[in-house]
């Protein structure tokens, strides 16, 4: 429960409206379960998401920064702390920090944009390179912790320099190598910094060509993917040299279930929920799937969805 002190503080720098209490988690990830936060706060402009971490800092509130919450399992007891999202549209449109710009070959987004805006930004500019990008359905900034990646692209192969806010409050520009991307990963699961914008470094094209390319990209996805239900897209990491989906049927796990939490029959790589899954169903199932798989090829499969909260 937030203190009534914090109460206080946060109204001192942000409108009422952008500031949730007991908000229900299932509202804003793709498995759509979860409990309640203790608080729930929408930021529009640098200034305050500057403002807000520096408060929570300072009183030692635990808080985590959420993107479209798409790679992420909340726990049924919810989130002890504060979520911070810059996600949620403002009241004149979107906020300050999903903004989206243009300037020859360069494309810079700010963290709270989608993926998918950025990479429908650079089709009407006739800029190539983020079509990978446009059938993620997560945030810039996420996809910068992530380095998100589909069909051969990630962000790696586009990020030119990342605007990033360090715990200390100051402003520091990361170049791409010094982003430390690597498969599913970046700097920004070491250390505790925040992405604020990245500048994007595309190629020109024709755009009829780019569009016919993510039309493609999202056929491939339709055909392949579970998308009628929640999930979190691939709930594990590729295994070097081989494929997690493969590995998980080959276990005999197709349609694999734990309540309403079950291994996709579409792809072997998801796991969806049916309906009225709970958090402690999908945690409980990736780690049954886990178990199995390592019994069945002795191979330790990684998860790529992130925990958060109580279980």
């Amino acid at each position: 429960m937030i203190r009534h002190t914090l109460r206080e503080e946060l109204a001192r720098v942000l409108p009422p409206e952008q500031v949730l209490y007991e908000e229900p988690m299932d509202r804003h990830c793709s498995f759509r379960t979860g409990g309640a936060a203790d608080a729930f706060v929408c930021v529009h402009t640098e200034k305050e998401l500057i403002d807000l971490l520096a408060l929570l800092r300072a009183q030692e509130e635990p808080f985590f920064l959420l993107g479209k919450g798409t790679n992420l399992l909340i726990g049924d007891g919810g989130y002890r702390g504060v979520i911070v999202t810059a996600v949620e549209p403002a009241r004149s449109g979107p906020p300050a920090l999903a903004q989206i710009s243009v300037e020859g070959n360069r494309l810079k987004a700010g963290a709270g944009a989608t993926l998918k805006a950025a990479a429908m930004a650079a089709v009407a500019n006739g800029l190539a390179g983020l079509e990978f990008a446009a059938g993620i359905p997560g945030t810039v900034g996420g996809g910068l912790v992530m380095n998100a990646g589909a069909y051969d692209g990630e962000m790696k192969q586009v990020v030119r320099s990342v605007r990033l806010l360090m715990p200390d409050g100051q402003i520091r520009i990361c170049t791409g190598p010094e982003m430390e991307f690597g498969y599913r990963t970046s700097i920004l699961r070491r250390i505790p910094a925040v992405a604020l914008e990245a500048e994007l470094e595309l190629s020109p094209g024709d755009p009829a060509a780019i569009g016919a390319r993510i039309a493609e990209l999202d056929r491939q996805r339709r055909e392949k993917q579970p998308l009628e239900y929640p999930s979190a897209g691939s709930t594990f990491k590729r295994p070097e040299g081989l494929f997690a989906g493969k590995l998980i049927m080959d276990a005999g796990l197709r349609g694999y279930r734990v309540g309403d939490a079950q291994v996709s029959e579409k792809h072997c790589g998801f796991i969806i929920n049916r309906g009225g899954a709970t958090s402690a169903q999908i945690r409980q199932l990736i780690e049954e799937v886990q178990e199995k798989v390592y019994a069945d090829a002795g191979v330790r499969l990684e998860r790529e969805v992130i925990y958060l909260g109580d279980f």
